[in-house]
């Protein structure tokens, strides 16, 4: 640079002050090179992080914090990039833990700095000398504008990874960095920490006898990083080692490891890639001062435990995160199935899409995979021959899920819906096949009189469930009755003889005409009693049977068959009956007819369109009425309407305290107390003129409920339901596996252990909300081919994705780290909010999300270290054979996949020539050389800073 200066001669101004300028014409081409490299950091010098980051500073992917500018240069007919990098952050230390650090922070220590390297394909600098005076050039223009940036420029081949650097530490010293790499043939003396340390003192130590005769005391760090091995399922055979003799070595459990998720809820249907591939774990040992090689050599047979911090790392598995949509599991299959839903509209019945007869059935069978004959087998072998007992159906479910209305977990149509996700590639062709065969099954069920496997034959149809379900839970009753009518006919032929003779034994005062009904007086095991003179007072006498014309009177003229009562279940209490004083006996009766929730709503529209009179819905339940009224009679001979009314509905028996609610004595209350019979009366709407309940009194005989006919015809309605199986109309069926299959899929998942993890617990209860939601409109039978409910079915199963994969990632954590919960935890809370922007789309297509590897580290307790070095189990024969162990620190037998060694040598400014410099009695340590090792038995990276006063 030039710069010339001009005087005034004339003598007027004697204060004037000098005029300078600086002259170009004569400056070289590298001196502007300088110049421009000056005026360049000192705007970036002036800006500061703050002002750069808003002109549009570019964050590197690897590191939040981390930071670059970049401008382009020309000197000498080449193009150069300088590049700045900056931390974002206020002092302190130069990164944490779960900070990535650049390369040449690792290897320098060092915070901002400057690279400057040609735009080349390299990259690099591969002549020498071309290299010295860029870095000299930026090392001017530095000093210039007094900045304390250290300035980098890469050498030699870009597999090498070599830099030469510079820095001015702002006084009379300068540091020289250097860096290089052995990819190769690592010498063996350089693989131990001995042979290391020596490298170190080589480069100031005068001679290698010098390192004998001298104690220098070298500052001394290590990291060392653990992987766990990756198990190939083929390792023993591949080495052709037999069973016995491994599990003689290693004990059998290591070696019978088939599947990671063998225990899980989902494994009966696929097995899932573990998401936690392994562990990366840092031991870091605390700094130490070392004098002497035996030091190195005792420290490198230290145990990983002796390390001060432990840090892991889960090794996570590359499609946890994917948005390709390409994983195998219970959402992947769904979206088949909405699909198939899709095409189900284009046929009037299932036969139809394996019709050959259907002209669309040859594109069908080109595009679609039909199961196999032994696939099949398969199927119903699990669906009707192996486990028929019912299931508790109520187990593994949610407590949403019975807000969609699917098929109830465990029972037979939702077994069927979760293997038609399975069969084949889930294609409507497939489905049809399934369900034609499944069909045929019920059907042999059916008409063999054999239980239909895994619906319970008892109770009330839940109407919750989708009506499948409530067809099959009815056929399974209808096929219990049928099986029960057909044992009770048997046995009741087999014991007419021995039933006769104890008959006339027990009950000696019955005549001849009752024996014609034994046959059915001892159905159900119910005999028949003598009717007795419970509560008379001295009566020689049986009671009369009341009138069937006047409810408050009595009859004497009874025949004596009438004597006996039948069909009684016991006494009701303390009951009595109105007439007679004697007691009142609760009948056997049928229970109320079992509908399905449309034969509900045919009822319901009769209801409608007659009206909705008490007469009329009398007249609805008249066969019930009628039914229990013939056995309460039968079990009661005496009774009267009024006390069927106190025993069925005592609602509508008013208690009275007036003489006028008293009903009237009878011959045969006549002498009993006289608080006898007891205040009351009849309710209005029963003492009406013409009220139906008592002309089916009136109307009905006394018959107990094995002399009734059934209220429910279960040979009509078994013919029923198989007729409506048969002719359901194909996009009505897949509705209902479509709402069973997620049901069950997600009751399915529900039963996974995952710990105490309450963002999963919070994201499955989302999940059965969001899907009650979304399945609504398929309940009400408001879906069409192409419409919007089937994008949202689509949407629906990218989240169900979602759900998925982070289930998985909670029951591989909560395994690994069963006595750690703390790291489970922490771990997958921070993948749940690393991974939550992606959940935060549910398009069916693929996600635009930030594409940064989750690297989070963890620290590990010290009561945690034995359950994480657990985790790396020793070594096969095959994988020891395949990797010779060459290094130490060896922890359960791995060596350390990377090594990170760090020396350094300070000295005092006191008692130096440049000590004049500093204040009085003020002390300073500088580090005058520094060397950064990092490496395994096939790599080695060395970099090296040396500061001088030169």
């Amino acid at each position: 640079m030039a710069s010339t200066s001009k005087v005034d001669l004339s003598g007027e101004d004697d204060d004037e002050q000098l005029e300078r300028f600086d002259d170009f014409t004569l400056a070289s081409s590298w001196e502007r090179f300088i110049s421009e490299i000056e005026a360049v950091c000192r705007q970036w010098l002036a800006d500061g992080p703050k002002n750069l980051l808003e002109k549009g500073a570019v964050q590197l992917d690897f590191s939040q914090k981390l930071y670059k500018v970049k401008l382009e240069l020309k000197y000498a007919m080449k193009s150069y990039n300088m590049e700045y990098y900056f931390e974002n952050s206020s002092g302190g230390k130069i990164a944490d833990e779960n900070s990535t650090l650049h390369d040449l922070q690792l290897c320098f220590g060092v915070k901002d700095f400057l690279v400057i390297a040609p735009q080349s394909a390299s990259g690099v600098v591969l002549d020498s000398p071309e290299a010295c005076k860029l870095l000299s050039a930026v090392a001017i223009a530095l000093t210039n504008c007094s900045s304390l940036w250290p300035a980098f420029v890469p050498v030699h081949d870009p597999s090498r990874k070599a830099y030469i650097g510079i820095q001015n530490m702002g006084t009379v010293f300068t540091r020289r960095f250097e860096a290089d790499r052995i990819g190769s043939q690592v010498p063996v003396r350089l693989m131990h920490l001995e042979g290391l340390y020596e490298l170190f003192l080589s480069k100031f130590a005068y001679s290698t006898l010098d390192f004998a005769m001298h104690l220098y005391k070298v500052h001394f760090t290590m990291t060392s990083t653990y992987r766990t091995i990756h198990h190939d399922d083929d390792d023993l055979q591949s080495l052709g080692i037999e069973k016995e003799e491994y599990d003689d070595n290693h004990g059998s459990e290591t070696h019978n490891r088939s599947q990671w998720d063998e225990d899980c809820p989902w494994s009966e249907w696929y097995s899932a890639e573990d998401p936690v591939k392994g562990l990366e774990l840092t031991a870091t040992w605390s700094e130490k001062t070392v004098e002497s090689s035996l030091e190195m050599a005792e420290l490198e047979n230290a145990s990983p435990h002796e390390a001060e911090k432990w840090m892991i790392l889960p090794y996570l598995s590359t499609n946890l995160d994917s948005s390709e949509g390409n994983r195998t599991g219970f959402a992947s299959q769904l979206r088949l199935l909405v699909d198939a839903l899709n095409m189900s509209f284009d046929a009037q019945f299932m036969e139809d899409f394996v019709s050959v007869e259907n002209p669309g059935s040859d594109n069908l069978k080109s595009l679609m995979i039909v199961p196999p004959p032994t696939v099949l087998d398969r199927v119903f072998k699990d669906l009707f021959h192996e486990g028929s007992q019912v299931a508790a159906l109520a187990k593994g479910e949610h407590k949403i899920s019975r807000a969609i209305k699917g098929a109830p977990f465990g029972s037979l149509f939702a077994q069927f819906c979760l293997h038609a996700l399975w069969v084949g590639t889930c294609n409507i062709r497939a489905i049809a096949v399934l369900w034609i065969e499944f069909i045929r099954e019920v059907r042999w069920c059916w008409e063999e009189s054999q239980p239909l496997p895994k619906m319970q034959a008892n109770g009330s149809i839940d109407l919750s469930t989708c009506l499948i379900n409530q067809k099959l839970q009815m056929l399974a009753i209808c096929i219990e009755k049928k099986c029960e009518m057909n044992e009770d006919f048997q046995d009741c032929v087999g014991s007419n003889e021995h039933t006769h003779d104890d008959m006339e034994e027990d009950s000696p005062v019955r005549d001849k005409k009752t024996n014609k009904q034994k046959h059915g007086d001892e159905f159900d095991g119910i005999r028949d009693r003598p009717l007795t003179e419970d509560g008379l007072h001295g009566s020689g006498t049986t009671t009369s049977r009341p009138s069937m014309k006047h409810g408050d009177t009595l009859s004497t003229d009874l025949k004596s068959s009438d004597h006996y009562r039948r069909g009684s279940a016991g006494a009701v209490g303390s009951m009595k009956l109105l007439k007679s004083y004697q007691s009142m006996h609760a009948p056997f009766t049928q229970d109320a007819p079992i509908m399905t929730e449309d034969m509900h709503e045919e009822r319901l529209q009769a209801v409608e369109a007659f009206g909705n009179s008490f007469s009329f819905s009398a007249q609805l339940e008249k066969d019930i009425l009628s039914s229990d009224m013939s056995a309460f009679k039968a079990a009661n001979p005496d009774a009267v309407f009024e006390d069927f009314i106190r025993w069925h509905s005592p609602g509508d028996w008013e208690n009275g305290d007036n003489e006028e609610s008293r009903p009237s004595k009878t011959p045969a209350t006549k002498g009993l107390k006289d608080d006898w019979p007891p205040y009351g009366r009849l309710s209005q709407r029963m003492s009406e003129q013409g009220n139906l309940w008592r002309k089916i009194w009136n109307d009905t005989p006394a018959m107990p409920l094995y002399e009734q006919k059934p209220l429910l015809d279960h040979f009509r309605e078994g013919e029923k339901i198989l007729h409506y199986l048969e002719t359901l109309r194909p996009h009505q069926l897949l509705e209902q596996m479509v709402c069973t299959a997620f049901r069950v899929s997600a009751d399915t998942l529900n039963q996974t252990s995952f710990g105490g993890l309450k963002q999963m617990t919070t994201k499955m209860e989302q999940l059965y909300r969001t899907m009650a939601s979304t399945l609504k409109p398929l309940q009400a039978n408001r879906v069409s081919g192409n419409s919007e409910t089937i994008e949202d079915l689509r949407r629906l199963c990218v989240i169900f994705e979602h759900v998925e994969k982070l289930l998985a990632l909670a029951a591989s954590l909560h395994r690994k780290f069963l006595q750690a919960p703390r790291l489970s935890e922490t771990i997958f809370s921070d993948y749940y909010n690393f991974y939550l922007p992606r959940m935060g789309t549910a398009s069916t297509g693929s996600l635009k999300v930030d594409e940064k590897e989750f690297d989070i580290k963890y620290q590990v307790m010290t009561r945690e270290r034995q359950i994480v070095s657990n985790m790396f189990s020793p070594p096969t024969a095959n994988q020891s054979w395949r990797k010779v162990l060459s290094m130490g620190n060896l922890l359960n037998g791995h060596e350390p996949i990377v090594r990170e060694i760090i020396f350094s040598v300070r000295d005092s400014l006191r008692n130096n020539h440049y000590a004049a410099h500093n204040p009085g009695g003020f002390q300073r340590e500088i580090e005058t050389y520094r060397m950064y090792i990092c490496g395994t038995s096939n790599d080695l990276r060395v970099a090296l800073s040396v500061t001088s006063c030169d």
